[in-house]
């Protein structure tokens, strides 16, 4: 019943998120080391060749390359899989890294594919670009519309692939109700659950499959690294993705795995606070501007279902101007406090404008179907006082004339 860390799983899966994020997964070494240690090391010893052989042949346990092992990326997967509530995890360098690797390990030439058509910008390039460049169809639908998925369905359709909330127009997709129609379908369900992380929403508990994230955004949540993770059953994990990563190497490196570590032992406290914050900002821009959109608020299409799959309103919302890029460029360029930048799920609130940043690669017509338009602002709350932020909202909406 011991993982690859040591710990017993009997135990550590009785504890709860905040416990698992501080302790979930620690493995220590002979010297007895509080903090998880780094393992700057590519390759690793054995007193014999049988039993590098047995190693090999996957007959003796142990650790071979770092490409496929390493103890302080060990750690990190096992302590997101108990967080999660996953059989198994696997850390990858970054972000689209585990969408693409999820992706590819799951589908082959010749299958079909159905994704809602809201996603971070290169993940709809992924779609609807590179997969079809290897033979896999795809279809995107509206999200919201959980029927769109049934639809979509065709004879060779093997997954469903969608974000919720999503980037950055914060649709929501009913978890549990796709996932009934993928599986009656025998289709797999992928989510990519960065914007909620595991303390907003766990999608497993919904019906979905496998859960991709990219650890960059709350789970370092500081701006420092790059990380990615794939969260999924045993079966599939060894004999879908695991097959396909160690071939290909989107390793996460050992240094960037225990960034991400000593991270998770606030992301409980960090994503609280930072959700309260936003539910503030929301509250105050909420009728100040054309439009705002916030799964916390009741104004939100989709509140409800919010509600019923997710524990709180989560820490990123889009407002809405009418003046276009100009009035939305205006707005950022007046920000004092607040950060233009392209990330999210960090401790500082940043801003961005996604049809001329992180969605400007997906076809104009592409972003009017997915509802970016140019008057479109992304806000990513962060830990600072929340009344500092409206302070900085209310003086950069007057500048910008609103």
């Amino acid at each position: 019943m011991k993982n690859r860390t040591g710990q017993d799983r009997r135990i550590t899966q009785g504890w709860r998120p905040a416990t698992q994020a501080v302790r979930g997964g620690t493995a220590r070494s002979d010297f007895g080391e509080t903090s998880e240690a780094i393992f700057l090391t590519s390759g690793y010893c054995y007193d014999t060749a049988e039993e590098a052989a047995a190693r090999f042949r996957g007959e003796r346990e142990g650790m071979t390359y770092s490409r496929l092992q390493n103890p302080t990326v060990a750690m990190l997967e096992e302590r997101l899989a108990l967080l999660e509530g996953a059989e198994s995890c696997r850390a990858s360098a970054s972000g689209m890294a585990a969408m693409t690797a999820a992706l590819m390990a799951t589908l082959s030439a010749g299958d079909h594919l159905v994704a809602g058509r809201a996603l971070f910008g290169s993940c709809r390039v992924l779609v609807d670009s590179i997969l079809p460049r290897f033979g896999i169809e795809t279809t995107t639908v509206d999200g919201r519309d959980t029927d769109a998925f049934r639809r979509a369905l065709r004879p060779n359709t093997k997954a469903f692939f969608l974000e919720t909330p999503a980037n950055p127009t914060l649709d929501l997709v009913d978890i549990r109700g796709v996932a009934d129609i993928a599986h009656d379908a025998g289709a797999l369900v992928i989510v990519d659950n960065a914007f909620a992380s595991p303390i907003v929403q766990r999608p497993l508990q919904h019906g979905a499959d496998i859960v991709a994230y990219s650890a960059t955004k709350l789970m370092d949540g500081q701006g420092r690294v790059l990380a990615g993770a794939v969260l999924g059953p045993d079966k599939w994990m060894n004999e879908q993705y695991l097959a396909f990563t160690r071939h290909t190497g989107p390793v996460l490196s050992a240094f960037n795995a225990w960034v991400v570590l000593k991270s998770l032992e606030t992301l409980d406290l960090r994503v609280r606070r930072a959700c309260e914050n936003a539910a503030k900002v929301a509250a105050f821009l909420d009728g100040r501007v054309p439009k705002l959109l916030y799964p916390g608020l009741p104004s939100h299409p989709q509140h409800a279902l919010a509600g019923a799959q997710m524990d709180a309103g989560g820490t990123i919302m889009a407002l809405f101007v009418d003046g276009g890029r100009p009035q939305a460029h205006a707005l950022l360029d007046a920000l004092a406090l607040i950060d233009i930048s392209n990330n999210v799920g960090d401790s500082r609130t940043l801003a961005t404008h996604p049809a001329s940043t992180t969605h400007a690669s997906v076809p104009e017509a592409v972003r009017a179907e997915m509802g970016i338009t140019e008057g479109m602002i992304r806000i990513s709350v962060g830990l600072e006082d929340a009344d500092d932020l409206i302070d900085d909202l209310a003086q950069a909406l007057q500048a910008a004339g609103l």
